[in-house]
């Protein structure tokens, strides 16, 4: 119990910013560019590499059904973090300073007029507060075309797990970010377009093209089983 008002009144004090309502939601939307990566918003929004961002306002933070929350956010979704504007705006700012062990890699937004900007296009989407319309859907970020046959195949998750020391010797497998991006628990899909993407040179990281050339459909489709089922 005192471990929860601990951080209830931590979180509270998170939202002693000079946040305001009432931001650009325009320019917010642009922003959100930065983000479409990972998380997605608007009609038809699913969990991606991060949860969607529907209705997340005055929601308790650890709470988008199905989907699995690193251990740093759920210890303090446990410990009473809600979303409101203020710990919103407080996490965009910086994530590793209001959630330690956050699996996003996002270093955060320093001007608060950018924060602003993108949580005001972030209630277009959200039924609390009320009266807030629902927006037209936004297009889900496409990284890299993969052919169907390509997705459609299932990965042996213990065959990822051997293959995967190349993998974890950068990215952890617990993770933690430190300077890497994590990887672990991203959606199969997510990580499979993403190393094809690497494959085929759309995305441009020399190392990485060269480990994603090394392998083949099966190998990576075996990976993305592994690292998406990883407690």
């Amino acid at each position: 119990m005192l471990q929860r008002l601990f951080f209830i009144a931590l979180f509270s004090a998170a939202g002693t910013s000079h946040a305001e309502v009432g931001g650009d939601a325009e320019n917010g939307q642009t922003l959100f560019r930065q983000c479409s990566g990972c998380h997605e918003v608007g009609q038809g929004a699913r969990d991606r590499i991060g949860p969607h961002l529907n209705n997340v306002f005055d929601r308790p933070a650890g709470a988008a059904d199905g989907y699995r929350y690193s251990a740093g956010l759920q210890r303090a979704a446990d410990g009473g973090l809600v979303w409101t504007y203020e710990t919103l705006d407080d996490f965009i700012e910086n994530p590793r300073r209001l959630v330690s062990n956050t699996r996003m890699s996002f270093h955060g937004f320093e001007a608060q007029q950018e924060r602003d900007d993108l949580l005001a296009y972030l209630r277009l989407f959200s039924a609390s507060p009320g009266n807030i319309p629902e927006a037209a859907p936004t297009a889900a970020a496409v990284d890299h075309a993969v052919a169907p046959e390509v997705l459609a195949i299932i990965g042996n998750p213990a065959y990822g797990e051997y293959l995967s020391g190349e993998c974890t010797s950068c990215h952890q497998a617990s993770g933690a970010t430190d300077g890497i991006p994590s990887i672990t628990n991203w959606p199969a899909e997510d990580f499979v377009v993403v190393m094809h993407a690497y494959k085929e040179g759309v995305r441009a990281h020399p190392v990485m093209q060269m480990m994603a050339g090394r392998l083949s459909n099966e190998e990576i489709a075996a990976l993305a089983a592994y690292f998406e089922s990883i407690e």
